[in-house]
């Protein structure tokens, strides 16, 4: 069954960097769009930045400049170069994909920026 793993969350200061990875199987990883959702306590789920089969990203306006998504097909991961990182960036960041009428997600990892 389809299978979305993310890693790489954590404590980080202001201004700081992560990495989040997502492990995907299950599925044909190459030809999904992947993208990269975050939910903060009491805000609804909001979409960070995605990738096509092609390379084509999106981002949101919030992270643009500062985030980079990524994909390696070989390996069936998307991964998300979080930079210049902001307290208003702290919330459980969750991998997403939709293959024909549904829609996937992972777990979520907590990214928390704080001094």
């Amino acid at each position: 069954q389809v299978q979305l793993v993310e890693s790489g969350g954590g404590l980080v200061q202001p201004g700081g960097s992560l990495r989040l990875s997502c492990a995907a199987s299950g599925f044909i990883f190459s030809i999904a769009t992947m993208g990269w959702y975050r939910q903060a306590p009491g805000d609804e789920r909001e979409f960070i930045a995605s990738i096509s089969r092609s390379g084509t990203t999106n981002y949101a306006d919030s992270v643009k400049g500062r985030f980079t998504i990524s994909r390696d097909n070989a390996k069936n991961t998307v991964c998300l170069q979080m930079n210049s990182l902001k307290a208003e960036d702290t919330a459980v960041y969750y991998c997403h994909t939709k293959l024909a009428w549904s829609v996937y997600w992972g777990q979520g990892t907590q990214v928390t920026v704080s001094s």
